[in-house]
């Protein structure tokens, strides 16, 4: 009985291996390649990562251990919120700067809560933006960027967004830009309410991954106000030249947008039916 079984496994042994890959190096035969990785040239993806006896090689795993280290790095790093302001002020964009409630880096990890609320001196600061303009009046737009939990995210890829998508709305009026720090999603509700903005949109870092640690997203909100849920958001994800570009990621804003004018709401009940770059066509030829 035992005998069969381990004859069975050693017959079986050379056609796991062939499945697994060949040998990548004559000089190193136990360094196996995997048979995917030919589609690794579509997806950065952690696949077809090839074996080294019952482990990954060395390359992979030292790979690894670095994209862990970039997406800790991108958490903890510092926030580039006066340069975004002095890139605005260069592009001639009005902006306008706000703190969270979170009186640090650490406390704003520890407690989104904090996050999600302004500072009193931010609130503050914004009621007086409205009451010295000459003539109030509600704005169809007020874009907020915030750092999240990638600050590089934002210091690279906000900007060139917002350039992207102003040009494509048109006759829309936009409140100033509300730089945001120690940000979490929920902030663009309480600046939007207090600026009197139809919609927000927040340009915000996402949560690094371990293969993007400078992924921006967007969240969308009809009528912002404090207490909003995400049920009542929509979301564009993977925004940075590597993911989703800044041209198509505005097109599908611009879409979103005139989407929940039209609706007069969003979320799960605002769809985004714009047709992805490269929906018509297949995986590019190997």
């Amino acid at each position: 009985m035992h005998a069969r079984s381990a004859a069975t496994v050693d017959r079986r042994a050379p056609a796991r291996d062939a499945a697994a890959g060949a040998p990548a190096d004559p000089a190193h035969p136990s360094l196996l390649v995997d048979a995917w990785v030919a589609l690794r040239r579509y997806t950065p993806a952690r696949i077809a990562l090839g074996r080294a006896g019952d482990s990954l090689p060395t390359r992979a795993l030292l790979e690894f251990g670095l994209a862990q280290a970039q997406a800790r790095d991108a958490v903890h790093a510092d926030s580039q919120a006066q340069s975004l302001l002095a890139q605005l002020a260069a592009a001639g964009h009005a902006a306008i700067g706000v703190h969270s409630a979170a009186p640090d880096r650490q406390q704003y990890l520890r407690r989104p809560d904090l996050g999600r609320r302004l500072a009193p001196q931010s609130r503050d600061r914004l009621l007086q933006w409205v009451g010295a303009q000459p003539q109030p009046r509600a704005s169809d737009l007020v874009v907020v960027l915030a750092d999240g939990l990638s600050p590089q995210a934002a210091a690279r890829h906000a900007l060139p967004l917002l350039q992207a998508v102003k040009p494509l709305l048109g006759d829309w009026t936009l409140g100033p830009v509300v730089v945001a720090d120690m940000a979490r999603v929920a902030l663009g509700d309480e600046i939007g309410a207090l600026l009197g903005a139809r919609l927000v949109a927040v340009f915000i870092g996402e949560r690094p991954g371990l293969s993007a640690p400078d992924s921006l997203g967007v969240y969308l909100t009809h009528a912002p106000r404090i207490g909003r849920t995400d049920a009542e958001r929509n979301c564009l994800s993977n925004i940075r030249p590597e993911g989703l570009g800044y041209e198509a990621a505005a097109r599908r804003l611009q879409h979103l947008l005139a989407g929940a004018r039209r609706l007069g709401r969003s979320g799960v009940d605002l769809k985004d039916d714009s047709a992805p770059a490269g929906a018509a066509g297949a995986l590019p030829a190997p």
